[in-house]
């Protein structure tokens, strides 16, 4: 699913492939602009903004594209067959003598002179990924409508820009709390934390293929009856020389699980919680299927 780390992926490599090249080709197949031909420009620049890919032309235009749910850029040699999708789903063709790139379910798609782009992003709050991130403007913005639930405010772009539905889901469980619960009920001092992290996670995330949002390795307390309070609580090691995670003797108390998946909550309903076993559950936010853990995650629930 596109989110901000995977769109800077796809202006990295429409940059690579189009960036101080002539277009050979172009075809806008959206009635708008399918009568505009950018053949014999230069592709001067390819950036993504949020989730936003704005790919600019000589001539001072902007080819704007938004990929939402499914869609997607694909480059390709010119011998090389295409292969992302079928050819009734592509809506834009650039191409020069090294590279084509091909459009695919692109729901969004205009051309328009690049000193107008804020009509396309000017509503964006700060980019995660971007030069103009600034944390504090991101968390006023949040503060400033404390009655919306968390998850919906997460996904507004006007908040921050580049957080899609599995992040959302996977911070939400990061920070112990539901997607339902108002912005303004967090504890004191989750909400920073919660931006600080996310803009850690995506930045983590820029150049990985695949998204990773958890650790190798997390202490889970195994099923059974609950454990007896120990009389005498074991002494904390020093700071400065942690002791390594073993396993207890004692049949409930946390033992180091090897942790193999890649995502916390997301796509992993039904299935037991990496952290406390709980089957993880799944209900729709704002039309959006929501993944979050029972055991893990306070906060109000559907």
């Amino acid at each position: 699913m596109p989110e901000g780390d995977t769109v800077l992926q796809t202006a990295t490599r429409l940059h690579e492939a189009l960036a101080g090249r002539v277009l050979t080709r172009s075809d806008l197949r959206v009635p708008r602009f399918a009568t505009a031909d950018l053949s014999g420009r230069t592709v001067l620049d390819v950036i993504a903004r949020g989730k936003h890919l704005l790919t600019r032309i000589e001539g001072g235009l902007t080819l704007h594209s938004h990929l939402r749910m499914d869609g997607a850029w694909r480059v390709y040699a010119p011998d090389e067959r295409w292969r992302g999708g079928p050819g009734h789903q592509i809506r834009a063709i650039l191409a020069n003598a090294e590279h084509t790139a091909v459009g695919y379910r692109l729901p969004v798609l205009e051309l328009l002179r690049t000193s107008e782009e804020d009509r396309a992003v000017g509503h964006l709050g700060p980019d995660l990924l971007g030069t103009d991130w600034d944390p504090g403007r991101a968390l006023d913005r949040l503060l400033a409508a404390p009655e919306r639930p968390l998850g919906e405010a997460l996904l507004d772009q006007r908040n921050l820009a580049g957080i899609g539905n599995v992040y959302k889901c996977e911070l939400c469980f990061l920070a112990r709390v539901t997607p339902w619960l108002p912005v303004g009920a967090l504890p004191d001092g989750a909400l920073p934390r919660l931006v600080t992290l996310a803009e850690r996670l995506l930045n983590a995330n820029r150049d990985r293929p695949t998204r990773t949002t958890t650790i190798t390795s997390e202490l889970r307390t195994p099923p059974g009856p609950p454990s007896p309070p120990s009389a005498t609580p074991a002494p904390s090691a020093p700071a400065t020389t942690p002791a390594p995670a073993r396993a207890s003797a004692h049949p409930r108390a946390p033992q180091p699980v090897r942790v193999q998946e890649r995502l916390y909550v997301y796509g992993r309903a039904r299935r037991p919680c990496l952290r406390c076993g709980t089957p993880i559950r799944l209900a729709d936010q704002d039309d959006r299927p929501t993944y979050w853990c029972p055991g893990c995650q306070s906060g109000p629930t559907p």
